[in-house]
This record gives structure tokens, C-alpha cells and sequence, in this order.
């Protein structure tokens, strides 16, 4: 897929530990460059009060889930303990790019690797942030319990054995400068296809 300079649309996909701050990196990014836009997943859980369909998720059914896993059309997926299903379907991917934009996918590590595996554009950053400073985040957002935040903490460290299987990593212990770094990534990536922003 390419944009109108005959150029490949990157795909980037934002992966990372819990707690490195991908999701916040990820909204600053679409804020400085309108030529960016995230991809919407596809989900079979219900829907929360407020969100909206096509906006916040896809919400399909488990059978049209199925269906659509049978027929080779998601470019990842994952299957939740509790039995919830979500995934980034290749139609998404082509809408966005066929608007002129290059997808942001923010994905798990697992995910973000089958993506690289799939997409012969998919350009991979893993955000990461020390140990102690993931605990410490972690910790402030009182969103987990002491076991799961020690289960989350022993993740992060196993993702960290596969971060260089990613195109670029970024070390997010300071957000500015963090955010700085991957600006001057996208930048990059985006200026061959003739679109360039600064934040």
C-alpha cells in the first residue's frame, strides 16, 4: 500500500512493557502529526457505557470473530484468559491508508512481532522504561493489586529479552525526551512519502 508519491505508508506498531507509557507516547505523536492515525481494533466484548462502535472498538460477535479468523482477516489477534478475543483486522489497515494516512497499531509485544512477521511495511517500536520506574507507575495508578503488579513487573522483564527484535527501542524515562526521539523516527519514516510535521 502506498501513498500518493508512489511511496510505502509505514505501519507503525508501538509495543511495549505495562506501565512504559506507550498509550500516552502514542496519543502526543497523533497530536504533532495529523498524517497519523490509530488503528481501530475489533473486540467480542461488550460494549462499556460511552463508547462508541467503529470509534473506541468493533464490536463483533464470538461467531463473526470466527468467521473472520477463518477467512484470514485479521492481521493479529489474541484470546483472553476470561475467553475475550481482540484484534487488528486487515480491512482497518487498508482503510486508513487508502484515506492517504499511515496506522499506528499500539499492540502486546506477542501481537506487535506477528504484525512484523505479516506486514512487509510494519515499522516496530518497543517502548520501555527501567524496572524500578515501571513499578513505581505502576504503583501510582492503583489499578492492579500487589500480585498483579508483580506479575506485570515479571513480564516486563520478559519482554526485554526480545526487544531487539524490534526496528527501533525507545527508553521512555523521560516523556519529552522520549517523545522527542520517536518524533525524529516518524519524521523519518514519513518525509520520503512527501508528508512531514513537526511537534
Amino acid at each position: 500500500m502506498s501513498s500518493s508519491t508512489g511511496k510505502p505508508l509505514p505501519v507503525l506498531v508501538v509495543t511495549g512493557q505495562s506501565g512504559a507509557g506507550k498509550g500516552t507516547l502514542i496519543q502526543r505523536l497523533l497530536a504533532a502529526f495529523p498524517q497519523l492515525e490509530l488503528a481501530v481494533s475489533a473486540t467480542t466484548r461488550a460494549r462499556r457505557p460511552g463508547e462508541v462502535d467503529g470509534v473506541h472498538y468493533h464490536f463483533i460477535s464470538d461467531e463473526e470473530f470466527d468467521r473472520r479468523l477463518a477467512a484470514d482477516e485479521f492481521l493479529e489477534y489474541h484470546a483472553f484468559p476470561w475467553g475475550q478475543r481482540s484484534g487488528t483486522l486487515v480491512s482497518e489497515i487498508a482503510r486508513i491508508v487508502d484515506d492517504g494516512k499511515a496506522c499506528v497499531l499500539e499492540l502486546e509485544t506477542e501481537g506487535a512481532l506477528a504484525v512484523a512477521e505479516r506486514e512487509p511495511n510494519a515499522v516496530t517500536i518497543f517502548v520501555t522504561a527501567p524496572i524500578e520506574e515501571l513499578e513505581r507507575r505502576l504503583r501510582e495508578r492503583a489499578t492492579e493489586s500487589a500480585g498483579e503488579i508483580s506479575e506485570r513487573i515479571r513480564v516486563a522483564r520478559e519482554q526485554l529479552l526480545v526487544a531487539d527484535r524490534f526496528s527501533y527501542v525507545i527508553e521512555n524515562d523521560d516523556l519529552e525526551r522520549a517523545l522527542g526521539e520517536l518524533s525524529t523516527i516518524v519524521r523519518g519514516l514519513l518525509a520520503p512519502a512527501g508528508t512531514m510535521s513537526r511537534p
